[in-house]
């Protein structure tokens, strides 16, 4: 029997006085090679579908059978269960044993930032959730949070997409999730299969899902594709026509779908920024996944630099697009090739190769008026967006009180706001101007509330904020643009 060593706690991020809303539990233990033990819904993990092309084994981090009870404590106005039990196994799939299940009917009396703490009193393991923003009446709009960046068996990845939107709703307690695999790895016939499971997968209110893919150029470099509705057409980076970034851009304006680049900073497979951009459509950028940061060089900074396939690419950094004038909301990915959306063991694999060189994902946190495919993608396309590490912290950033990702008229100053939450002190924030570090502030504590003003001496620049916890986990919003003009 294997030991709980930790407990992760999951809570939405914004909720009203006297709202219900669950709490997600699931124990976690050392994580190990569970081939044969995965507890997914038909095909297991020892069918044809997940046998890595590269040699990736699955792995699991949550006992495979514990029984006890786990004390809640909600703090001050909680209202809810005071412990949570697994007496016949608990997990999500059937026959599953393991300790992954939910309280309901919590909710807090009282306005203010709150936590909630786990406890097992025999292993002496605890967790404590994400901090959850509690606001007077209804929120008018709420802090959800995804990854949509994940890849398949079809490619070059684990599980099938059943299993993987399986994984991201009741293992990784995601509120929205897009596989976006490689294109070219798919015939017709399989994407149909893909976008109707995705659609299957789809449960506005609990669960949203995307209908995209990854289109992988040599040459243009890697872009993710996601369609507003429930359908649209593949392209493929390797064929005579979808071949052209021309071709990518023109559906996508067609379609009202957003393109997305990624690991832009890296030699092999980044972005050449000066080959082509379309301002409708390409307004988002992945600055983070399990390759790394893609933000800046290692040399200014950068702590989580791309250090596989070549390393770093002079010029490339979503930095050097913020430069050119390239109007990027900032989102996280997963990038994942391991089975494990929104919870990823990359570096703990057993293989030499580049997967001990990789960092834990990224995750997007979007600002949107409710949890459905219209919400998140209208959320996505004003970049009302912010990446972080696979770190649930809450980031409020305007400008002039303009929300992150908008652009705004200023005189020769303006006013700059974050305000932000985590259950782990925030060590440093970083109010980035036009691409210098124009304020370092060292708050030291969970929440932080701050506001600044910033020169500008009536020209044009774009302002966001970077956010580093003591632990050296991270979040950046998406950037405020403003114009004399």
């Amino acid at each position: 029997m294997r030991d709980a060593r930790r407990i992760r706690v999951i809570v939405p991020s914004t909720v009203g006085t006297g709202e219900k809303f669950d709490v997600r539990v699931k124990l976690l233990t050392e994580p190990f090679f569970a081939k044969g033990n995965c507890y997914c819904p038909s095909p297991g993990v020892d069918g044809r579908y997940n046998i890595s092309p590269r040699g990736i084994t699955y792995m699991d981090n949550v006992p495979p059978d514990w029984r006890g009870e786990i004390g809640i404590d909600g703090g001050a106005g909680y209202e809810g269960p005071s412990s949570i039990s697994f007496p016949g196994g608990g997990g999500p799939y059937p026959g599953d044993g393991r300790p992954i299940g939910s309280i309901t009917g919590a909710s807090y009396s009282t306005p203010g930032i709150r936590s909630i703490i786990a406890r097992d009193p025999v292993s002496g393991a605890m967790g404590r959730s994400n901090p959850v923003e509690v606001l007077s009446g209804n929120p008018g709009e709420r802090l959800f949070w995804g990854d949509l960046h994940s890849q398949t068996y079809f490619s070059d990845g684990l599980r099938v997409p059943e299993e993987l939107y399986a994984f991201a709703r009741e293992e990784s307690f995601l509120d929205f999730f897009a596989l976006a695999d490689h294109s070219e790895s798919l015939t017709d016939r399989q994407w149909e299969y893909f976008v109707n499971v995705t659609n299957d997968s789809h449960d506005p209110g609990r669960f949203v899902t995307l209908v995209g893919f990854e289109w992988t150029s040599g040459r243009w470099g890697h872009r993710n594709l996601y369609y507003p509705g429930w359908s649209g057409q593949i392209l493929r980076a390797n064929d005579p026509v979808g071949g052209e970034l021309t071709e990518l851009y023109r559906v996508a304006r067609d379609e009202g779908a957003i393109v997305i680049p990624h690991h832009s900073a890296n030699n092999a497979m980044g972005v050449d920024w000066s080959l082509g951009h379309d301002p409708e459509v390409e307004r988002l950028v992945e600055i983070y996944s399990v390759w790394g940061n893609s933000e800046r060089p290692g040399a200014a900074g950068n702590t989580r630099p791309i250090r596989v396939l070549g390393g770093e690419k002079e010029g490339q950094h979503v930095i050097d697009a913020l430069a050119m004038g390239r109007r990027f909301g900032l989102v996280g990915g997963g990038d994942i090739h391991d089975g494990r959306p929104g919870d990823e063991l990359h570096s703990m694999q057993r293989e030499p190769g580049i997967y001990r060189h990789l960092y834990r994902q990224g995750i997007t946190g979007v600002w949107a008026r409710e949890l459905t495919r219209e919400g998140v993608f209208e959320a996505m396309w004003n970049r009302r967006v912010f990446a972080t590490t696979n770190i649930r912290t809450i980031l409020r950033f305007s400008v002039d009180g303009s929300p992150m990702g908008s652009v705004i008229k200023s005189g020769n100053s303006v006013r700059v706001a974050v305000r932000a939450a985590s259950e782990v002190p925030i060590g440093e924030l970083d109010i980035v101007h036009s691409g210098g570090d124009s304020r370092i502030l060292r708050p030291g504590d969970g929440q932080v509330n701050v506001e600044e003003v910033l020169e500008t001496k009536g020209g044009d620049g774009w302002v966001y904020a970077r956010l580093i916890r003591e632990d050296g986990e991270m979040a950046w919003s998406s950037p405020v643009w403003y114009s004399s003009d």
